[in-house]
């Protein structure tokens, strides 16, 4: 990977649908050189997908929470992939994470209210007997949020 890739990688964060010919305004390659790039980075996997960033307020998801989730010490594996599995099938699940620290879990969750937000925990954490606890804090203001990996130019 050179810098005309990286180049390309850090606009192609910002804009996933631009055209070669934009890309070419901002890198010093012809459009076809960039074209060609953009579909090499992309068969071998450096870009995974292309994605639309949907606005919550929008869709009429107002409610965003970070929980943290302890589970038990002895609790059996299978029990533990079953939960692995259920939050990553969950669209309420924007993203979960294993964690170091008194937690293992840290999900961001986002749900239209807090009665749905109840509902969430009750349903999927509450009742779950590899949950031990978890600790919820709810988003008063995003001050950041981006998908982009930081890359060197």
């Amino acid at each position: 990977m050179d810098a005309f890739d990286r180049a390309l990688l850090n606009l192609l964060q910002q804009d996933g649908m631009a055209t070669a010919e934009q890309l070419a305004a901002q890198v010093p390659l012809s459009p076809s050189a960039i074209a060609r790039r953009v579909r090499r980075l992309r068969d071998d996997g450096v870009v995974a997908a292309t994605r639309a960033v949907l606005s919550e307020r929008q869709l009429g998801r107002r409610l965003r929470a970070l929980v943290m989730v302890q589970l038990h010490d002895h609790a059996p594996e299978a029990g533990l992939a079953a939960l692995r599995a259920q939050l990553q099938a969950l669209a309420e699940v924007q993203l979960c994470l294993e964690i170091s620290g008194p937690s293992d879990l840290m999900l961001l969750v986002s749900v239209a209210d807090m009665p749905a937000f109840n509902n969430f925990a009750d349903a999927h954490l509450a009742g779950n007997p590899v949950v031990r606890r978890y600790e919820t804090a709810f988003v008063k203001k995003a001050l950041k949020f981006t998908t982009a990996a930081p890359l060197a130019d």
